[in-house]
């Protein structure tokens, strides 16, 4: 996930104004919302198992009455900064891209019938050991690693997607390296007859961003005095 963009006529990089992808509250409705469609549309194709306490749910009404309180929660999104920095997690998710499900190094040896091979467990200062398995309980395990038809480990879009990657990526390396003219497009001569002052007639300059907030608040303290 970069940390900014191409403009949308690709004449400069765009950097985000805060450190972090998405705020925490639009990242609970984001993800209410994408969990409560994914949800619906399982109930349309017959993929929800509804009996028991779950049973009146077959009624169509009854769902649609769940789903529109579900609505009106407030989800609970937890979130954290990245552990130690992206090195870390980089060498974390590269074992699970990059890698098979086991090496060939930690098979230790196969009799026909059981598998036996080397573990680290982490609970116990990170100590190399050994598991034998049954071959069928071995391959059952392996399996859970290997990706369903039609799916990739990683998926690439916006400019990384193939079909734009390499010019993409010439022109954004030109774009870096090139000294920044404006984070922000420049203004045109309408643009700027909009933001004259209207007592001097300099152009007028934001000072201070508000928050949603902040402005609530000013808001309050305007309407009590």
């Amino acid at each position: 996930m970069p940390v900014g963009g191409l403009s949308p006529d690709r004449s400069y990089w765009v950097r985000p104004r805060y450190r972090f992808f998405l705020p925490l509250g639009v990242l609970k409705k984001v993800f209410r919302g994408k969990f409560l469609d994914g949800l619906r549309r399982a109930y349309r194709r017959n993929k929800l198992s509804l009996g028991g306490a779950t049973g009146p749910l077959k009624d169509p009404k009854a769902f649609r009455a769940l789903l529109q309180s579900l609505r009106r929660k407030n989800w609970v999104v937890y979130v954290k900064q990245a552990m130690a920095g992206p090195v870390p997690v980089l060498r974390y998710l590269g074992r699970y891209t990059h890698r098979v499900a086991i090496s060939n190094r930690r098979l230790v040896s196969f009799d026909g019938e059981q598998v036996t091979f080397r573990w680290k467990d982490y609970a116990r200062g990170n100590k190399q050991r050994l598991m034998t398995l049954s071959a069928s309980e071995f391959l059952r395990r392996y399996v859970q690693h290997v990706l369903p038809h039609g799916f990739v480990r990683i998926r690439q879009f916006g400019f990384l997607a193939n079909r734009h990657r390499s010019g993409s990526i010439a022109l954004i390396r030109q774009l870096l390296a090139s000294e920044p003219q404006s984070q922000e497009p420049l203004l045109t001569t309408s643009c700027k007859a909009q933001w004259q002052c209207p007592r001097c007639g300099n152009l007028m300059q934001t000072g201070h961003r508000l928050t949603a907030r902040e402005l609530y608040s000013l808001c309050e303290r305007l309407d009590t005095s």
